[in-house]
């Protein structure tokens, strides 16, 4: 069967926009501090979602983080 690929690969699509509405979200609010919760829940996409993405743009020093003091939890706030 012909299959689109957003249906093939659906995890890959909504990853890539996931993580570009992540940024786009810490860009519009540049000068804030964010936990993951908090960008998932403004944003409405799922927590894992938001994790990964975020996790991705750590890597690529697109974002700055720091830890907030609780068990691996961190806030997140666009880089420029």
């Amino acid at each position: 069967m012909n299959y689109p690929k957003a249906y093939i690969f659906p995890c890959i699509t909504s990853t890539y926009m996931g993580q570009q509405e992540v940024y786009n979200f810490l860009k519009e609010n540049k000068n804030k501090w964010f936990t993951s919760k908090q960008i998932s829940e403004s944003i409405n996409v799922s927590i894992g979602s938001v994790t990964m993405s975020l996790k991705k743009l750590r890597k690529s020093q697109l974002v700055k983080y720091k830890n907030t003091g609780k068990r691996n939890e961190f806030k997140y706030m666009f880089k420029p």
